[in-house]
């Protein structure tokens, strides 16, 4: 799995992430000032994605691509502590995961 934050995203950075969502929101995306990324299998994105909405207060999307590995990747919008928080969260239970820990 790949993770990245961009903190204050331009306006160009969201349109290309706008146009590549992969359907239309049920929620508003509204009041983000970062935007984190994760890439990697179905499957764990979709444990990803659950992982950081549990986790904090953002907005959780998939975003197509051409990815000859078959990888996806989710984009997780919100404030910038929201986000951070969501992304250590993933890595943490990914990590519990490979350890074979539970919380």
């Amino acid at each position: 799995m790949e993770y990245r934050i961009i903190k204050s995203p331009t306006s160009g950075t969201m349109d290309i992430l706008f146009r590549r969502k992969g359907s239309a929101s049920t929620i508003p995306i509204e009041h983000y000032d970062a935007v984190g990324m994760v890439q990697g299998r179905l499957i764990d994105m979709v444990f990803a994605a659950d992982i950081a909405e549990k986790a904090a207060g953002v907005v959780v999307e998939d975003i197509k691509g051409h990815c000859p590995q078959n990888l996806i990747m989710i984009a997780i919008f919100g404030d910038t502590a929201s986000v951070e928080a969501a992304i250590q969260e993933i890595r943490y239970k990914f990590n519990e995961a490979k350890t074979g820990e539970i919380r």
